[in-house]
């Protein structure tokens, strides 16, 4: 069977776009003589449609696309994701579903049976799961129509399941000879290669040909790769789409030229989050309607990887970097930021803090009488910039970009209403030992983040000989913990035992624990680690256990 994968960037409720997309893809199967044409899950809706789905009209719309997508089409097969309802009550009135459409109708539609709950998932709250999913006929043959999550459960592969069904396996036991499935797979570091083998190990215990579609694009904070996959009964790749960007893959599940196991090469794991950072933030701007950026230039390594991220992502043109100098801000740092800007060849502004930052104490002296400068005054300094960089944001219609890294989020390390005002948090999960891997990856050709801005001792500079490590654990150590008490789960003594000094964990993590109500108000940021602060950590704000 020859098999087109079209892997789609949707926009979520874009229905008109969308299906465009989707009808391009179809038309350039038919012209490659495909016979199936695969488009990812909710490709009509985009994923995910989050709350969306409680619109009625919402679901109707995405009806009606669906309905006029199964009359354009002739001999090809067309597999998409749509809506479904659910007629059979009670239950969720919708479900997430995918249709066969061929020769001008809806030839058979299945459910999700396997809804994911956790993490950035919340499918439960819309979708009415599959009770059932029996193989679908197509040119003689018996095939399964799954969707995501329907094939990630298999227990010889996961030593933990979250479900007792196996969706993919019981299809090929009730005589399904090909498994389809496709889907909207978020993308996080390693989980390509995770992918790869889980769909390689599928292909190889069924004994059956595993045709894999995935969405790709950034949808608010969700980067979602591609990289969708074939593979024959013997478990060989014989097609697969790029990473992170549109792909349109034709291949024969008989082609021979199979990419056997050891044979797979991946990119770095810097180019990779990169790409991921580079693609959310293009996408995030273009769905959301702006069209430049602005964000300031410290001089130090942050802010230097997110204005490269936004010029790689919206071109130099779009991007204004401004340097927002007090009287605490050294020299080297002043010299690091100008001359990022100019590597860049983005727009450099210079606007200094400290005329207005000594009319606000001299503002404030009489109440703040007999009380020394404290972290006050530090913050001070932080939101004056916030003020100016949002009435740059309002006058020129550019998004302003928050530059804190994952390890300054985590502890706190940043000011509300000041360093913390933006749109976007473009690296607020990336931590800050990654941060220092991807300047050095951009360098690799050529200096493009000053040597300087890597090498010093980070800094806020917010008061005299201010360095990062005055107040928090060497970014090694730190990070180290947070990816064990976030990403993992551990527990302080789990965290001690692994070897770290009790005071610093202690100290750490309950860092980490009173912050959150600064997280809860912060931009939405790029997921790229498997746990990100965000939709997918839902700890609550008001709460007294820690650790």
């Amino acid at each position: 069977m020859k098999i087109a994968l079209a892997q789609l960037n949707t926009t979520v409720g874009d229905l008109a776009g969308n299906e465009a997309k989707i009808l391009n893809a179809y038309r350039r199967g038919v012209e490659a003589r495909a016979q199936m044409v695969l488009c990812p899950e909710l490709s009509i809706t985009g994923y995910p449609p989050r709350d969306l789905l409680l619109k009625k009209r919402f679901v109707a719309q995405n009806l009606e696309t669906l309905n006029r997508l199964a009359a354009a089409t002739g001999e090809t097969g067309l597999l998409v994701g749509f809506v479904g309802e659910n007629k059979l009550q009670p239950g969720r009135n919708v479900t997430n579903s995918v249709a066969l459409l061929r020769h001008g109708k809806i030839a058979a539609m299945r459910a999700k049976t396997l809804l994911p709950t956790y993490d950035v998932f919340d499918e439960d709250r819309y979708f009415e799961p599959a009770t059932e999913n029996v193989p679908a006929e197509f040119d003689g043959k018996r095939i399964a129509l799954t969707i995501c999550e329907d094939i990630w459960n298999d227990e010889d592969f996961w030593p933990e399941r979250r479900y007792r069904h196996n969706p993919p396996v019981d299809l090929a036991e009730a005589g399904s000879e090909i498994i389809f499935n496709i889907s909207a797979s978020p993308w996080h570091l390693g989980k390509n290669k995770t992918r790869h083998e889980m769909l390689r190990s599928l292909a190889l215990k069924t004994k059956r040909p595993v045709v894999f579609c995935n969405q790709v694009g950034g949808n608010d904070e969700l980067v979602f790769d591609g990289g969708s996959m074939i593979f024959n009964a013997d478990g060989e790749m014989i097609a697969r789409g790029k990473l992170f960007e549109e792909d349109f893959v034709v291949a024969n599940l008989d082609d021979e030229n199979a990419v056997r196991a050891g044979e797979v090469s991946w990119p770095s794991d810097e180019e990779m989050i990169y790409k991921a950072l580079t693609l959310g933030l293009r996408d995030y701007f273009h769905k959301c309607g702006f069209k430049s950026a602005v964000l300031g230039l410290s001089g130090g390594i942050d802010s230097a990887l997110a204005a490269c991220i936004a010029a790689t992502a919206l071109g130099k043109e779009n991007v204004r970097g401004v340097s927002l100098p007090s009287q605490y801000s050294s020299q080297h740092s002043l010299d690091d930021a100008r001359a990022l800007a100019e590597n860049l060849g983005i727009q450099y502004d210079i606007v200094p803090i400290q005329p207005p930052f000594d009319a606000t104490k001299d503002q404030l002296k009489t109440i703040f009488a007999g009380r020394p400068e404290d972290t006050t005054e530090e913050n001070m300094q932080a939101r004056l910039r916030g003020v100016i960089l949002m009435a740059l944001s309002n006058k020129f219609g550019s998004l302003l970009l928050t530059t804190g890294n994952k390890s300054e989020l985590a502890v706190g390390y940043c000011t509300l209403y000041g360093d913390m005002c933006g749109g976007l948090a473009v690296i607020s999960d990336v931590p800050k030992t990654t941060v220092y891997r991807l300047a050095r990856w951009i360098n690799r050709e050529r200096e493009i983040i000053p040597e300087s801005s890597i090498t010093k001792p980070p800094s806020a500079e917010l008061r005299p000989d201010q360095c990062d490590q005055d107040s928090l654990p060497p970014y090694e150590i730190l990070d180290a913990i947070l990816d064990l008490y976030v990403v993992h789960g551990k527990s302080i003594s789990e965290i001690v035992v692994a070897g770290f000094d009790e005071a610093v964990v202690r100290k750490v993590i309950r860092l980490i624990d009173l912050n959150e109500y600064k997280r809860r108000q912060s931009a939405p940021g790029l997921r790229v680690t498997t746990k990100a602060f965000g939709v997918g950590r839902r700890i609550p704000i008001a709460q007294k256990f820690w650790g």
